[in-house]
């Protein structure tokens, strides 16, 4: 069994934001994969289903972003989930508009979700998958960056990038992870 997280902060105050991007991303793979109706359980919402044979639960916590490893802790103890079968989609500042890459382990890069997830679950060993949306350049303006929404021709971008992510999951479940990230950046290629 996988548990699949995508990271964001609840309310529709925040439904556009950057800092979004995960929860957008789930709710792609509720609809390609005709997952259960989202209910509130583990401090979060949680839909069931399976991809190619197996059973996933999808998550977002709402606790907001800062205390996500709350929720995460909570849904992975109840269904006895080992770190390195949950899955993390967040916002990644390191790395370009739409670019994606996916890893197991590492550090934070100084995101609060990431962190939180860390601390709750006392390892660093889960997958993340980083969805790139740029750096806004200066430190002190990175706060209000990922709390600002997409401009309307990013949105759409990034709603392209979330539905291809989601035709890709079984890729990602089955540790292909070079062929996604290859795959997702041929996406965006320019034509020649």
């Amino acid at each position: 069994m996988f548990l699949i997280v995508g990271l964001g902060n609840p309310g529709s105050k925040y439904e556009e934001t950057r800092h979004n991007i995960g929860f957008k991303a789930v709710d792609e793979i509720v609809r390609r994969f005709s997952f259960s109706p989202w209910v509130e359980k583990f401090s979060g919402v949680i839909s069931k289903g399976a991809i190619d044979g197996e059973k996933i639960i999808l998550l977002k916590p709402q606790t907001f972003m800062n205390l996500s490893g709350q929720s995460v802790q909570l849904a992975a103890h109840f269904f006895k989930i080992d770190p390195k079968n949950i899955i993390v989609i967040h916002d990644e500042l390191d790395l370009p508009p739409l670019k994606t890459r996916i890893k197991l382990g590492g550090g934070n890069g100084g995101h609060n979700g990431l962190k939180s997830i860390q601390q709750c679950m006392g390892t660093a060993d889960f997958i993340r998958v980083r969805l790139g949306v740029g750096h806004p350049g200066d430190k002190n303006k990175v706060s209000s960056y990922v709390l600002s929404d997409f401009s309307k021709s990013e949105a759409v971008d990034f709603d392209i990038l979330c539905r291809h992510l989601a035709d890709k999951m079984p890729m990602v479940l089955a540790g292909e992870e070079k062929r996604v990230v290859s795959d997702l950046a041929l996406v965006f290629a320019p034509q020649k």
